[in-house]
């Protein structure tokens, strides 16, 4: 069977190897795939490997033999599903595999703000430390995560490993989800006592008609002056303009994000420059151990297809 691989780029820099994926048939491996070679790139391949290759109903259509798109991700808002469903395409995803590495990018970013290690290493390299007065130079005001309040928008895998480690740090948690959960750990809110209350307020949502600009000027305005945002889940749940004025402002003490709605990052972005923003390029999933996973149970899906048993399927 013809696989392609047409984003390999994008899981891997040469660290993580494709072996499983070939032994499963005759593949062809791109580094990226731009959109003006998807159809030629995928050819009369019956299997995909892709991450954000967008499967339009066009691309689909024109790929006749087209019978497996395997996603290396868990999102799957760049495929046309009700297509696939038409032309009975199986789509998997990749469920579940970056829940520690998200989570662990969502602390990175908390204790960013809360310890202001950064500064402090600065402050340390520019001298300022040799030319103390006293032992202890507290000139960035820190604070303690315990007794602080967290509120989590989503508790899915992530959202639940995030609340874990919240409390492992002593902190409340509220959370605001859309499906009725069972956790007497935590507490279950709406939206709005959320922004209030919570002294962190991280997303972990799926991008949806709902949650589209979901963080905008109208719950911002609920926040505490001294409330940190994070996004990690979709660039769009924020709505950057909105975010970029609370932060200019000093409407709220910072945000830090690992998504934009366009990425690669656009010169243009309101958030570029805003006060207080830290911006990652859209790398908590891509810790070494993370991708491996990630690959191996891409294999795992494909080879299921393959035995005629699709697994983690979406269509």
């Amino acid at each position: 069977m013809k696989i392609v691989i047409l984003e390999a780029g994008t899981v891997s820099r040469g660290d993580v190897p494709f072996d499983e994926i070939y032994s499963l048939g005759d593949v062809v491996e791109y580094h990226l795939t731009p959109k003006d070679r998807i159809i030629s790139n995928i050819g009369d391949a019956k299997a995909v490997l892709c991450n954000k290759t967008p499967f339009t109903s066009d691309v689909l259509r024109a790929c006749p033999k087209l019978r497996y798109i395997g996603l290396c991700a868990t999102g799957y808002n760049n495929v046309d599903i009700d297509t696939c469903r038409e032309l009975g395409i199986t789509v998997s995803n990749v469920p579940a595999y970056s829940t520690a590495a998200v989570a662990q990018q969502v602390f990175s970013f908390i204790l960013h703000f809360a310890g202001r290690t950064s500064d402090y290493a600065d402050f340390v390299n520019d001298g300022g430390w040799i030319r103390s007065e006293t032992f202890s130079d507290f000139v960035y005001p820190m604070t303690e995560l315990a007794g602080k309040t967290i509120g989590i928008i989503g508790y899915g895998s992530i959202g639940r490993k995030t609340a874990a480690i919240a409390q492992a740090f002593d902190m409340n948690v509220l959370v605001n989800t859309r499906t009725a959960k069972q956790d007497s750990s935590v507490k279950f809110v709406g939206l709005k006592e959320l922004f209030s209350r919570s002294d962190y307020i991280t997303a972990h949502c799926p991008l949806t008609e709902d949650t589209q600009g979901l963080i905008c000027r109208e719950v911002i305005e609920l926040c505490k002056p001294s409330c940190i945002i994070i996004n990690t889940s979709r660039g769009a749940v924020v709505n950057e303009a909105d975010l970029a004025d609370a932060l200019n402002s000093g409407r709220i003490a910072g945000a830090a994000l690992d998504v934009l709605c366009e990425e690669p990052m656009s010169e243009n972005t309101p958030l570029r420059g805003a006060k207080n923003c830290v911006i990652t390029p859209h790398i908590a999933w891509a810790p070494l151990e993370t991708r491996k996973r990630l690959v191996r149970i891409a294999a795992e899906n494909l080879r299921a297809f393959i035995d005629g048993k699709p697994i983690n399927t979406v269509t």
